[in-house]
């Protein structure tokens, strides 16, 4: 090869990297678990849920709980987790949400495929009630949600299963953590990625 298609090769390489990490980061979304441990991330001392990692997922277990982000000033943004629940289990992603034990103040997409609570996945409990089971249990799926003011979206792989602007003063959670439920005794949630791309 001559010296000038090898400099050509080399600078195709550079633009095809530069493309690649371009793609890669155009999302804007940060990792927020790393697949190994539970830093960035803390428990109510008074909850009584098990939270570790196994086979690089977050793994809830035992009695109700929450896990929380250490931050607490996440506000308009995109929030988007892969889960799977067991069956008759019953679980939540909540955001906007206070550091309180049993169930904290702040707004919660369900995470319910074949448990006891009739809200299944995709709902934005007590506002928005979806009865149908859009995932099996334990099977893997990904839920978004988007909170941008009053204006809050809940995707179930893809498809739109909240599209509503909260208007009871009570629900009206502007600023808090991000935090992963564990509910009924005997459930159990898993989550292998949780992501957050912050809205300005």
């Amino acid at each position: 090869m001559t010296f000038q298609l090898r400099a050509l090769a080399a600078l195709s390489l550079i633009g095809l990297a530069g493309a690649a990490s371009a793609q890669d980061n155009s999302e804007g979304f940060v990792q927020l678990f790393n697949g190994k441990d539970l830093k960035g991330w803390k428990t109510h001392p008074d909850d009584k849920a098990k939270w570790e990692v196994a086979d690089g997922a977050i793994k809830g277990s035992g009695p109700a709980g929450h896990l929380f982000t250490e931050r607490d000033d996440f506000t308009d943004l995109v929030y988007r987790i892969e889960a799977k629940i067991s069956d008759k289990g019953n679980s939540g992603q909540y955001f906007r949400v206070k550091y309180a034990k049993a169930f904290p103040p702040g707004f919660e997409a369900q995470i319910n495929s074949t448990g006891s609570d009739k809200v299944k996945t995709g709902s934005l409990y007590n506002v928005v009630k979806v009865f149908d089971i859009l995932v099996p249990p334990d099977t893997w799926f990904t839920q978004e949600v988007t909170a941008k003011g009053n204006h809050i979206i809940i995707k179930v792989n893809g498809k739109v299963t909240v599209d509503t602007k909260v208007t009871d003063p009570k629900f009206n959670f502007t600023k808090g953590h991000l935090a992963i439920q564990q509910h009924d005794p005997g459930s159990t949630v898993w989550v292998r990625k949780v992501e957050v791309k912050e809205l300005k």
